[in-house]
């Protein structure tokens, strides 16, 4: 197993998150992460960058005010919703394929309230600047979402680009789309099918979970195949405390014991 054990205690520390800088994978219609050493040690002894970003590259987090208007943002969202006993669901899924209720059902047993659920479709093994990851991907069906909003979780997390099917956003021919000019007529000549009667509603079901007020995690990678199906101690705190955000790139972590137990145990409510 892979990650980085703590010698005090034995709990091993696995990366959930691929890296971000200058260079990596942008949605399509979003400009490029821009960095740049403002100050250098070779010329000032110290070192520092400037950075021009949009909050929703890499693995990031959303806040419900991304879609969700008078929401709250990044910055006041309660610390128990990112931090805390999780699961990491295995649920493969290939090209346009949908996550539905139907899939996450045998998993009910294992989602409490307030878990940090992190669905693993597969597709974080494609990240990468292509037609394929951004526009092939699966997605959360609005069915998926609302189980989930049920189930009262406290946090999603995707490997995916998006929360939807890449058809269900505005990737495709959705709101302020298509983004991607040959995703649509790819989608028709590969399926059959009419993108706008497959996939009508824009991004529905990242608004069902943000309208609950649950955030969620794009992007989800790293070293995620060494935990899946596996129960942890999720720690998805944001890298800044930005009250008003709608996103925020972070660090996302999986905690666990090897013996298989979860350290944080639930409070005495007698």
């Amino acid at each position: 197993m892979s990650g980085h054990t703590e010698a005090a205690t034995g709990l091993v520390f696995h990366e959930l998150s691929h890296e971000w800088g200058h260079g990596v994978p942008s949605l399509p219609g979003f400009p490029d992460v821009t960095l740049y050493r403002s100050v250098k040690h070779a010329q000032h002894g110290v070192m520092a960058h400037r950075i021009k970003t949009v909050l929703h590259t890499g693995t990031h987090l959303n806040a419900p005010l991304h879609l969700i208007q008078k929401a709250i943002g990044v910055g006041e969202l309660a610390m128990e919703r990112l931090f805390g006993n999780g699961v990491i669901l295995s649920i493969p899924k290939g090209q346009w394929e949908l996550v539905t209720a139907a899939d996450l059902e045998p998993h009910a047993d294992r989602i409490l309230p307030g878990a940090l659920v992190i669905i693993v479709t597969g597709w974080h093994e494609k990240y990468s600047e292509s037609l394929e990851y951004f526009g092939d991907a699966p997605g959360l069906s609005v069915d998926a979402a609302e189980w989930l909003v049920e189930k009262d979780v406290g946090l999603v997390g995707v490997d995916t680009p998006q929360v939807d099917h890449p058809l269900a956003t505005s990737l495709g021919p959705n709101r302020g789309g298509p983004t991607m000019n040959r995703l649509t007529q790819k989608y028709i000549d590969e399926t059959g099918k009419d993108p706008k009667q497959e996939h009508p509603v824009w991004n529905g079901a990242h608004k069902v979970l943000l309208a609950a007020g649950i955030p969620t995690i794009e992007q989800v990678g790293g070293d995620v195949n060494d935990v899946l199906g596996k129960e942890a101690l999720i720690h998805a705190l944001p890298h800044w405390k930005f009250d008003g955000g709608d996103a925020c790139p972070v660090r996302l972590v999986a905690i666990n014991d090897p013996g298989g137990k979860n350290r944080i145990e639930p409070g005495n409510t007698d």
